[in-house]
């Protein structure tokens, strides 16, 4: 490292016209980071990533017989296989207030909006709706003044929030999993374009999709409006800064060049058809790059607060890439039909695939003194476990990563029946730092996630 006697503010922003591209962590920010704010010397920022999957999974698939460190992985954790060090199954946590509780039909509905809140929504196809603020929101309300934004909401899927969406339940219950407060849900962004525009500024955020496309193929790449001022700061940092600023402006030149792929393809392939630009056709092309944004955004601490939604609940998406063209929601009412449940099966394997695609970039980017993963609690799960009969109890849960230390992965833990998911929630926050005494229906911290 080349020391100048000042070193580098974690907030340093390559500045352009309509362009702002924040910096990953570097050896030349350690002084600067060493002091103030929530994060102490010696320690790096945790981040906390909630992906959450539709219409319950296969069970018998998916839960390990064995408990503690020897665990096996099942068919459908085996794509997670390579990060066993990082991975905790939790199995027996409950989601109670998924469950009618009177008021009748419901449960996608209710499993997708009380995922993260734990509260019990109320039935409702209009205005009034009413559910609880989300776990990702009661970190983003208190550390969220730290980054520039408090908190990124995506989604791979379209998303309405108004009407009937499932059994009396407005459509605000069933695709929005994150809840700034009681009556205001944070619809999920589906489009990456969007969401790369957010994160680093744009020249055209305000023109219209058809404009937009014909400025495609001449669109500058963001990186063109601060190529000086990346040359200027370059030529005052060591050797490992200037390997760490390469390899990160090469990742969001790539992630770049995927969005504009995408939005030709789509424009070459349907030119009748307005779809919202920079949204892959393949579904795994779009869940990738939605993953890709998620990590530039926690290197750059941009964020460090995210969810994701890989399909809204009853979501009837095929799945043809994987020899699976029947609905999603259809299948998942297999009746233990052999041929249903492996079809399904199938679907769940594909999920945890595309899952352990953002977890090895995690793994693989530089943070600090370890890696993101390291400092991250990264949440995969969904509000019911056997779709077939709309259970909430001994959900499908995992949690990866580290927690920069505060986490003890490697391990298969089972707790008693009914034990509230939200109590989970509480010891994730109670390990960025944030100690609200309840959320939802939790009644205590959940034990043994820092066991040996």
């Amino acid at each position: 490292m080349i020391v100048t006697g000042k070193s580098l503010s974690r907030r340093t922003l390559l500045r352009g016209v309509g362009t702002a591209i924040a910096l990953p962590m570097l050896d030349a920010m350690i002084p600067a980071c060493a002091a103030p704010s929530r994060v102490k010397a010696g320690k790096m920022p945790v981040r906390l990533s909630v992906a959450y999957v539709p219409n319950g999974m296969v069970m018998d698939n998916w839960t390990p017989k064995s408990v503690g460190t020897g665990f096996e992985f099942t068919p459908i954790l085996k794509p997670l296989e390579p990060f066993r060090e990082q991975t905790m199954v939790l199995s027996g946590l409950a989601l109670h207030n998924g469950n009618e509780l009177g008021d009748g039909g419901g449960d996608h509905a209710r499993a997708g909006a009380s995922f993260l809140t734990g509260v019990h929504p109320r039935k409702t196809m209009g205005a009034d709706i009413h559910n609880g603020v989300s776990v990702d929101q009661v970190a983003a309300q208190a550390i969220g003044g730290e980054t520039r934004f408090p908190s990124i909401e995506l989604g791979c899927d379209d998303m309405r929030t108004t009407g009937n969406c499932d059994t009396g339940y407005s459509c605000a219950y069933t695709n929005s999993l994150a809840w700034r407060t009681p009556t205001t849900p944070l619809p999920p962004e589906n489009n990456p374009r969007a969401v790369f525009e957010r994160l680093f500024g744009s020249l055209d955020t305000n023109l219209d999709p058809a404009a937009r496309a014909e400025l495609t193929v001449e669109r500058k790449s963001v990186l063109d409006y601060v190529n000086e001022r990346t040359a200027k700061l370059v030529g005052k940092l060591g050797p490992a800064d200037r390997h760490k600023i390469d390899e990160y402006l090469f990742a969001i030149r790539e992630i770049e060049k995927r969005i504009e792929r995408a939005e030709q393809d789509n424009l070459e392939l349907i030119p009748t058809i307005e779809k919202p630009d920079g949204i892959p056709i393949a579904y795994a092309d779009h869940v990738k790059l939605m993953y890709d944004l998620q990590v530039i955004a926690f290197q750059a601490d941009l964020t460090r607060v995210s969810t994701l939604i890989y399909a809204r609940e009853a979501s009837p998406k095929t799945y043809p890439e994987i020899g699976v063209p029947d609905g999603h929601h259809p299948i998942s009412h297999h009746r233990n039909d052999p041929v249903n449940l492996a079809k399904l099966s199938k679907i769940n394997v594909f999920h945890a695939e595309l899952f352990s695609h953002f977890i090895a970039k995690l793994a693989a980017t530089p943070d600090g003194d370890g890696t993101l993963l390291d400092h991250s609690m990264v949440l995969y799960g969904s509000g019911l476990s056997d779709s077939n009969r709309h259970i909430h109890e001994n959900l499908p849960i995992l949690v990866l990563g580290r927690g920069d230390g505060s986490l003890k992965p490697g391990r298969h833990i089972k707790y008693e029946k009914e034990t509230p998911l939200t109590n989970l929630f509480l010891t994730l926050l109670d390990r960025m730092g944030v100690h609200p005494e309840t959320l939802g229906d939790s009644n205590g911290k959940l034990e043994h996630l820092t066991d040996l």
